[in-house]
């Protein structure tokens, strides 16, 4: 079984490092299960992505790696984004067209995001299953077949308030 990546708090700083580790250890047991490979594009695209808990766009990635590598192809990243995605091991915010990790990369899930207007902190909702179950129970009953469901509720974070 995968760890579950430690979660960040609006109200509270924590150990970004610690955090990379357990995405990246996160990861490698989840490609090890099925069977794919962790390259080291794929490996630094998350821990970029986990640099902060703010979305991150595809552009600031490969603007980023091109500082580390002045050959970085958009291709590349968009492929190991797709990777990552595919892996639950990051999740796309529809809104801002950016990344965030995921911190339950050992189930595959619906994800539910609070996004901050004012700092652009996304933070993942923990209890998600409720809001998960609503919206189903909801589908179902106008007999509507969901193919992918993403919440996103913006407003202020009590750091910024």
């Amino acid at each position: 079984m995968s760890p579950t990546v430690r979660p960040p708090s609006f109200t509270h700083k924590h150990n970004h490092a610690a955090c990379i580790a357990d995405a990246i250890k996160a990861a490698e047991q989840c490609c090890a299960q099925n069977g794919t490979r962790f390259t080291s594009q794929r490996r630094r695209v998350l821990e970029l992505i986990w640099q902060s808990h703010k979305p991150v766009t595809a552009y600031s990635l490969i603007k980023s790696l091109r500082k580390e590598k002045e050959n970085t192809e958009p291709p590349t990243v968009y492929r190991a984004l797709e990777f990552l995605q595919e892996n639950n091991l990051v999740h796309r915010i529809e809104s801002l067209n950016a990344f965030v990790g995921c911190e339950h990369p050992e189930k595959e899930h619906r994800s539910q995001f609070m996004i901050c207007n004012q700092c652009d902190q996304a933070m993942e909702l923990r209890n998600s299953r409720r809001i998960e179950n609503a919206i189903s129970t909801e589908a179902s009953k106008l007999g509507f077949a969901i193919s992918s469901s993403t919440v996103e509720i913006t407003g202020i974070c009590p750091s910024c308030q």
